[in-house]
């Protein structure tokens, strides 16, 4: 079998919006640092996906000088990501729902609510997700209790580059990785590897692979223009599906929580 390696690192900060790629991370129980620990709210406190809003997907990231922004179109805010693992607040905590959970967040600030509203045309608030905020992943996949960010249910999804490949070459026009919206992207084994796996390291972080990723809609909509489609999910449905639901990707738990980095060699433990 041909090396394992860490290729692409991502963290999507907000949840349903654009991701940023880094060049190393902190693993934390929930997830990277700042990977999903925001989201944007209706005036029910239901979180908004980009599976409905198509235009969450055109916001994007830039970093100027280790200050973050975050742009739509020819507009832009600055963003306040954390510098550390937890959070204090003396803001009130608002009950959200997120898909059947209901999680404690709180908004962080008027300003930026007002902001998302503008560009998306939506009553929204953004909230943020504390870190020591419960949010338990499902009991039949855990393995030391552990909780999730604010991710559809996992806090950590691989997929091998080989597995793209494969998808693409089985498309009339291939799609780009950020469809699938990983944190973790690998190059070497063979196509769909990752579905097989158990127990692996990334460097020196342990990892367990718990459960294949279930694909939805929201893998049709272009993450550069916001347009929905059919592809790539009518073409994996063809061979990829499983008691009704479409799989692409494995879920992935923590098992320690240090650092790692692109390059780093994955290496599979059973």
């Amino acid at each position: 079998m041909s090396k394992l390696v860490l290729t692409e690192i991502w963290i999507y900060p907000i949840k349903s919006l654009g991701g940023i790629r880094l060049r190393s991370a902190q693993v934390f129980e929930k997830g990277l640092k700042n990977d999903r620990r925001w989201m944007l709210i209706d005036r029910d406190n239901n979180f908004l996906t980009q599976r409905v809003h198509h235009s969450m997907a055109l916001f994007t990231w830039s970093e100027t000088n280790g200050q973050w922004s975050i742009h739509f179109k020819s507009d832009s805010i600055a963003f306040p990501f954390l510098t550390s693992g937890k959070q204090t607040t003396t803001h009130p905590l608002v009950k959200a729902k997120i898909w059947d959970d209901e999680v404690e967040v709180f908004e962080v600030s008027k300003e930026y609510s007002q902001w998302f509203s503008e560009k998306l045309n939506i009553d929204c608030r953004l909230v943020s997700f504390p870190e020591e905020n419960l949010r338990p992943v499902d009991a039949n996949y855990q393995i030391n209790r552990e909780n999730v960010s604010l991710a559809d249910a996992y806090p950590f999804l691989i997929i091998g580059e080989e597995s793209l490949a494969d998808l693409n070459h089985r498309l009339n026009e291939p799609v780009p990785m950020n469809r699938f919206r990983p944190n973790f992207v690998f190059s070497g084994g063979d196509a769909y590897a990752e579905d097989h796996w158990k127990n692996f390291s990334i460097g020196k972080n342990k990892f367990a692979a718990v459960k294949r990723c279930a694909r939805c809609v929201l893998t049709t909509v272009n993450q550069n223009t916001g347009e929905k489609g059919v592809e790539p999910l009518a073409t994996l449905a063809g061979y990829r599906k499983e008691n009704n639901k479409v799989f692409f990707g494995q879920n992935v738990l923590a098992i320690n929580h240090t650092e790692i980095h692109e390059g780093d060699e994955i290496t599979l433990e059973d």
